[in-house]
């Protein structure tokens, strides 16, 4: 049985339909997948028909398509649905795989071959092939193809000028443009159409910089497939749009601009960024039937949510309800106001429990719906919640979190099985039970990750993602005498107090007056090894072991008076001690730059023994090598 082969001249077909109407029918477009190759989370790829080839990429969300081995290298694809892009910089096109499905896997060979008449043996011309009804070969390769379908349909500027008529704006958009999948988006692409709903609306907030003052804000952005994008304005365009954004509104927006999201300050998972400025255009979808997106969720284990902890990544989570806990009222530090939260403990088949904290609306609603079915053991699928370090790992809802009740997703039938069957009666144990000394020292072992202070500083970009660790061993070879090294904190919460207006001091967290306070280190130091230096910062604990005495110990020598300056003596002392350090790598950001900041989460004298045989085993290791 002949096998089907690329459609002849699919290539052109493409470029000549660089945004096709999917809705009138799509031409037949086989082609053959060469070079295929991963680029970060999506795959690079180059489309022939056999005589003319394309550049290609098959965005994130068929990357389970490539892994599963259902899109192969030298195998041929139907394309769907797609959109022509222009590389300015390259003077190039390359085509989008929106949609598309495998025709066959790997052929033996790249197809090379001109496309000949199998009753005539008489070359065609490069759309030729629509004419002839008869079946035709590729003579090298000797694989049938079937004609072209002859796909009779109006074209789009016939069908704008039939229907443009007195239509809204919006519906004019809509029917002037093609309205993109937000999963299609990247910043190379020329003039797009997105129908999306604004699924979170931030505030207007005001900066200073060095360039001068402004006030920005941004929106959560979500289609129909259930995509996400979040869209930032400034100045003039946040002024314009602020009102016109309307939470859970449908709106049309073009002239837009898209840009590598910032890994350290994205919200929601997407590559890229949206900018819209006071050009871009923003109608609202009134007249038209809306929708309501898809919920798409990235799941992540119970057990494997250490990783998150303190991080900026916002994570999804599906599990299995053990608890409910009344509502509580617990009072805002920012403004006094109290605000309803309830707990929940869920498990899920890592047989690992966490606590997620409901919040606002979510602890009222879906939270009382949970106590209610509480004995039922309800399972819960929840988007977007913060990973924090109470009870070493524990989840909290945000103002754009999504909580579905029993969810109709194959991963919620799947725990619901697991549960009845095994679940139920399984012996569970809380993540934070044993995550606690790993989340604040990145690790148990002081000889883990071991690194040189080089391998460090010579990375600037380290850290970027999510905080790093390591162990180091090095000497603290300077301590500014005059930096600040404390801070006055409450006795019963540790947060910084500030000074009554009468006597005493003031804390916020607890909400009372205090006659006396502590100190507690905030220490910057330099540290050095054998390859070289860096600046740490280490807290209170850390800060101790290095000083050799408490904060307020170290206070009083700084106070004394007298020829022999005890409190420089004692700095001095620190110094040229060996330690044992583990230690996070983050970036932070001072006056619009990047920088390195080296944290302290934990420290040891030197045990010249274990040191020894530390040493002794990573000689042998490279000896072996």
């Amino acid at each position: 049985m002949a096998m089907s082969g690329p459609t002849p001249d699919a290539v052109s077909t493409i470029l000549e339909n660089p945004s096709p109407d999917t809705s009138t029918g799509m031409p037949e477009i086989v082609v053959q997948v060469l070079d295929l190759t991963a680029k970060g989370n999506r795959y690079m790829f180059t489309a022939s028909d056999g005589k003319k080839k394309l550049k290609g990429i098959l965005p994130s969300h068929l990357t389970t398509e490539v892994i599963s081995g259902n899109i192969q290298n030298l195998g041929l694809i139907r394309i769907l649905d797609y959109s022509l892009n222009d590389i300015p910089s390259k003077s190039e096109k390359y085509v989008i795989v929106t949609k598309c499905e495998a025709v066959s896997p790997a052929l033996e060979k790249e197809i090379k071959s001109e496309i000949k008449s199998e009753e005539t043996g008489i070359s065609l011309k490069p759309r030729q092939e629509n004419e002839i009804k008869s079946e035709v070969k590729m003579e090298e390769a000797g694989i049938i193809l079937k004609p072209k379908q002859e796909i009779i349909a109006k074209s789009a500027a016939q069908i704008v000028h039939e229907q443009h008529g007195n239509m809204a704006p919006a519906a004019r958009m809509a029917m002037t443009r093609r309205v993109h999948p937000l999963v299609s988006l990247n910043p190379y692409q020329g003039s797009w159409t997105i129908k999306v709903r604004v699924t979170n609306k931030g505030t207007m907030r005001t900066y200073k910089n060095a360039r001068g003052e402004g006030c920005v804000f941004n929106v959560e952005l979500t289609d129909e497939d259930g995509t996400q994008i979040q869209a930032t304005m400034f100045n003039e365009a946040a002024r314009k749009f602020y009102e016109r954004f309307q939470l859970g509104k449908v709106y049309y927006i073009s002239k837009g601009t898209l840009k590598v999201a910032n890994k350290q300050f994205k919200t929601v998972q997407n590559d890229y960024e949206m900018t819209l400025n006071e050009n871009s255009e923003v109608e609202e979808a009134s007249n038209e039937v809306s929708f309501v997106p898809q919920t798409k969720f990235n799941f992540v284990p119970i057990d494997l949510m250490g990783p998150y902890v303190n991080g900026r990544e916002l994570v999804d989570v599906v599990g299995v309800v053990q608890s409910v806990s009344p509502t509580m009222s617990i009072r805002r530090k920012s403004n006094n106001e109290s605000i309803p939260k309830r707990d929940i403990i869920i498990a899920d088949e890592t047989k690992k429990t966490v606590v997620v904290s409901l919040w606002n609306d979510l602890a009222t609603t879906v939270g009382q719906e949970l106590l209610d079915i509480a004995d039922q053991s309800p399972i819960v699928a929840i988007k977007s919640l913060k990973v924090g370090d109470f009870q070493g790992v524990s989840l909290s809802t945000l103002s754009r979190s999504t909580v579905l009740v029993n969810p109709d997703i194959p991963e919620a039938k799947k725990l619901r099985t697991w549960y009845d069957s095994e679940g139920k009666g399984a012996s569970m144990a809380s993540i934070g039970a044993g995550v606690s000394s790993a989340t604040k020292t990145g690790a148990r072992s002081m000889y883990s990750d071991r690194v040189f202070l080089s391998h460090i500083t010579e990375n600037h970009s380290m850290g970027e993602d999510k905080p790093v660790f390591f162990s180091v061993r090095a000497y603290i070879s300077f301590i500014k005498h005059d930096q600040t090294m404390w801070y006055r904190a409450c006795k019963t919460c540790n947060k910084k107090v500030t000074e009554a207006i009468d006597s005493g001091y003031w804390c916020e967290g607890c909400q009372k007056n205090d006659e006396e306070c502590s100190l507690r280190y905030i220490l910057g130091a330099r540290v050095t090894d054998a390859s070289g230096e860096a600046y740490i910062s280490a807290f209170n604990n850390e800060a101790e072991s290095i000083i050799g005495c408490s904060a307020d110990e170290l206070d009083k020598l700084k106070t004394q008076e007298g020829e022999d300056n005890l409190y420089l003596q004692k700095l001095k002392q620190a110094t040229w001690v060996p330690h044992l350090f583990r230690i996070s790598v983050s970036q932070s950001e001072y006056n619009n730059e990047k920088r390195q900041r080296i944290t302290v989460r934990a420290v040891a004298p030197v045990d010249f023994a274990a040191e020894s045989r530390f040493l002794l085993e990573e000689i042998s290791k490279m000896r072996s090598s």
